[in-house]
């Protein structure tokens, strides 16, 4: 069965030199457990580890891991990482420290939420610089604190922003120091201090030793680079993160030497897909013979676009629901059925792995 191996040790060592370096640059951070999708396995050993102590929360997007986190350790900070939902109110203030916020009546609601359950709510508040998706606009920035400073359940814990999630904004220093402008103006007119500037994410990170980030963003919300050790603008190694914390395989379910075009006419494939034409059809292009396997995962199991094979003799062919085809370019007695290919999996591969039922997980 395929399986994703997560190496728990070399996840903590990477929190724990992110959490050394950051600090040296004055920073506090929220590690963001999303991709894990609240599997107890990793959460329990991961969340374990002092150096959690030191970070400032951990946080996540989804209620129910935030609820898995805080059945472990209730005394961790936590933080609920887009917008709420107005019908898990009652949820966010139950099971996260720490909402971002975007909306006035989500922010009432809270605040109706937080006297019933006799709590404070904290709240940063997002603001649109240019990424598009969550975050108020500028223009509504002075009007929209003066509202949030008058609940009485809810703390205005500070101000940030989402840079390069949907479009690729690049968090750079003249987006950055807006916030910075921002959240100077909103204390000197409101009188009101924000503990947190929250620009960074993993992102951010490769500007940093560039002295590209203004002093006043004191907080960062750090996912990938944390689990997977790099840097998102060049894909390269962070510092000297790991870069192996997780191993996906598939098992070889037949290994067989096939034409490598189709026959027959080309159409949608079954899961969606319309393929391409080999380049082989040409009529003066004869067939080439190829040693292909099939593994035993698919569409529903992993983003298969994710996964880098580790033997570089490994190109992939193509997928289904539930198997996937690649072809190998060495001898076909190095594989066999029953054997296994290692790969290099990405973010999102990662995550549809945790969150599919199917796919086995190890965790060492």
């Amino acid at each position: 069965m395929a399986t994703l191996t997560i190496h728990t040790g070399r996840i903590i060592d990477n929190i724990t030199r992110l959490e050394s370096y950051l600090s040296r640059q004055n920073v506090q951070w929220t590690l963001v457990t999303k991709m894990l999708c609240g599997y107890r396995p990793i959460l329990e050993k991961v969340l374990a580890a002092p150096v959690i102590r030191r970070l400032h929360s951990i946080a996540d997007s989804r209620i129910s891991n935030l609820r898995m986190i805080k059945s472990l350790h209730p005394d961790l900070l936590t933080m609920y990482i887009k917008p709420p939902a107005l019908e898990q109110a009652a949820n966010v203030v139950r099971y996260a420290d720490i909402s971002l916020n975007t909306s006035l009546k989500t922010l009432e609601i809270l605040n109706e939420e937080a006297r019933r359950q006799e709590r404070t709510h904290r709240v940063i508040v997002m603001i649109e610089l240019g990424e598009l998706r969550e975050g108020i606009n500028r223009d509504n920035v002075l009007e929209f604190y003066e509202r949030a400073f008058s609940f009485s359940h809810i703390r205005v814990n500070g101000i940030g922003t989402n840079l390069g999630c949907m479009y690729g904004v690049e968090p750079t220093y003249d987006k950055l120091i807006q916030l910075s402008l921002f959240k100077q103006l909103i204390e000197q007119k409101f009188q009101q201090k924000l503990d947190l500037l929250s620009g960074g994410s993993s992102i951010t990170l490769p500007i940093l030793p560039r002295k590209k980030v203004p002093r006043d963003v004191n907080h960062f919300r750090i996912g990938e680079t944390a689990f997977l050790g790099r840097a998102l603008d060049s894909g390269k190694r962070f510092l000297n993160l790991s870069t192996a914390a997780f191993d996906f395989s598939g098992e070889i379910i037949e290994l067989k030497t096939k034409d490598s075009i189709p026959d027959g006419t080309l159409s949608e494939a079954s899961v969606g897909q319309v393929a391409e034409q080999p380049a082989e059809t040409a009529a003066d292009t004869p067939t080439r013979r190829a040693e292909r396997c099939i593994l035993d995962f698919g569409e529903l199991d992993v983003d298969v676009h994710g996964l880098k094979p580790k033997d570089p003799g490994i190109r992939f062919v193509g997928t289904t629901s539930d198997m996937t085809v690649y072809e190998i370019a060495k001898e076909k007695h190095q594989y066999r059925v029953g054997r296994r290919l290692h790969f290099e999996p990405n973010y999102i591969a990662i995550a549809r792995v945790m969150n599919s039922r199917y796919m086995t997980k190890t965790v060492v």
